[in-house]
């Protein structure tokens, strides 16, 4: 073989070389292009499954919480119940009192603090009613005519709201104040 043939043999292996080389860049870059879109959606898949995980925990921990709401609504009948006792022992003076009605009075204020302590101790918090009326936590039975108070505060509270946490449980009934 001479000398030409050589470098033309060598140039052609080279070539072919060369060509195989460059079908390998590109099928690396077509691989590595598969890998990024693959990557992409696996952590796409990843972040939208710990988002679920994370909603899904805090259903749990809302349904945990609020799993009483039905049997604390029950509750507060017999809370507005002790609630109209203590104000008609309240109203009840001195001198009437013998020391049967002192022990009557004792024992219903009592288990009404009681059951406060209950309530608060399940998250169950009555709802405040000084100043002005805010919608979210109050229901206008009525309005009066008030020149003591402001238009739309608080003139008289009907019967108490309460809240479980920070979810009302029963709005506060009142009458407001309207301006003539």
């Amino acid at each position: 073989m001479s000398q030409e043939e050589e470098n033309k043999l060598a140039e052609e292996v080279s070539q072919e070389q060369l060509e195989d080389s460059n079908e390998s860049v590109d099928e690396v870059a077509q691989l590595q292009a598969e890998v990024a879109e693959y990557k992409d959606k696996y952590m796409r898949a990843y972040a939208d499954f710990e988002n679920t995980k994370k909603r899904l925990e805090k259903d749990k921990i809302s349904a945990v919480v609020y799993a009483n709401t039905s049997f604390a609504k029950d509750i507060l009948s017999v809370m507005d119940s002790f609630d109209g006792a203590v104000a008609s022992i309240d109203a009840i003076t001195d001198s009437e009192e013998s020391p049967v009605l002192q022990k009557i009075k004792e024992g219903i204020q009592n288990t009404h603090e009681q059951l406060k302590k209950v309530l608060e101790k399940h998250g169950i918090s009555e709802i405040e009613c000084e100043g002005c009326f805010n919608p979210e936590v109050h229901q206008a039975i009525m309005q009066v005519e008030s020149e003591a108070h402001e238009n739309g505060a608080i003139v008289q509270v009907l019967q108490k709201g309460y809240t479980i946490k920070d979810q009302v449980l029963r709005p506060a009934m009142v009458s407001t104040a309207k301006s003539n």
